[in-house]
């Protein structure tokens, strides 16, 4: 009996413990000028939380550093390892031995979601699944985003198939260092403005997927600047179950850029809508 009600305990310790990062109407929010970093709008932005899927932008951050640096090229073709199999939906079903360029691995990262891009982008990057997790993680550091841990490339949950032990943790706050960084590398802007993706698979053959902003797709959502044409072009979506769903959100206005970040939302609704007002409110105080 002792047993079993340590057990229980440890088990309500636990589930308590994953409610936190997954609230209503959210962990963590933060809107600010993309320019100059001012923050326009901050609640619990220094509260921790599961980036789930968000953690790609640190994965295509480092991509797109690695070819500015002339280290390959977005036609260079990578060949998936063994190690892509540390995935599941969504992924573009790479298998080992099949290769996909950097360019088409990118699109599907950021439009699909797609964890065994993530992966094998990770592995092409540093030789291996550690090397690069410790890339991401020295990078994090650089920037000064000292609350933030990475241990995938793709924000997948602790689970024995994945290969790792804990969540990847976050900060609103944090997040905005990040995104700054990579709206200086326009390239990203290719990804993550397109609403539907086509790229060539593992196999050879052509695959249609629609992007996961639902603020850049979805009728309901968007955000339309007063010359009638649309604000939003990216950035990323992200859903785990203990962590919720998650956005950073960017637009633009007269030539103004705003950022948005909401993080460990209860459901996917509650995000879209919360980061949609934000972006709409932040666009109209830098660019009135």
């Amino acid at each position: 009996m002792k047993a079993a009600a340590v057990a229980i305990a440890a088990l309500l310790a636990f589930a308590t413990a994953e409610a936190a990062h997954r609230v209503s109407p959210y962990v963590g929010a933060l809107s600010a000028n993309a320019e100059t970093g001012e923050v326009l709008f901050s609640r619990n932005a220094d509260a921790e939380a599961y980036p789930a899927s968000v953690t790609k932008l640190m994965t295509a951050l480092l991509v797109l550093e690695d070819v500015a640096a002339g280290k390959y090229t977005f036609e260079t073709r990578v060949t998936a390892t063994d190690e892509v199999y540390k995935s599941e939906p969504s992924i573009v079903g790479l298998k080992a031995g099949q290769s996909m360029t950097v360019d088409d691995l990118l699109m599907a990262l950021m439009v699909k979601s797609a964890n065994d891009a993530a992966i094998a982008l990770g592995v092409n990057s540093a030789g291996s699944l550690d090397a690069f997790v410790a890339r991401m993680n020295e990078r994090a550091k650089e920037l000064g985003m000292s609350n933030t841990r990475y241990y995938n490339p793709n924000g997948l949950p602790p689970k024995k198939k994945y290969g790792t032990k804990a969540f990847n943790v976050t900060t609103c706050s944090d997040q905005l260092k990040l995104a700054r960084r990579i709206l200086k590398m326009p390239r990203i802007l290719r990804y993550t403005s397109t609403k539907i993706g086509e790229v060539t698979d593992g196999f050879g053959k052509p695959l249609r997927f629609v992007n996961h902003n639902n603020v850049l797709v979805k009728d309901k959502r968007k955000v339309i600047n007063p010359d009638g044409k649309e604000a939003v072009d990216g950035l990323k979506t992200g859903y785990i179950d203990a962590g919720g769903s998650s956005i950073v959100l960017t637009g633009t206005r007269k030539g103004k850029r705003a950022i948005v970040i909401v993080l460990g939302s209860s459901t996917s609704n509650e995000r879209d809508e919360n980061a949609a007002r934000l972006l709409e409110d932040a666009l109209g105080a830098i660019a009135w």
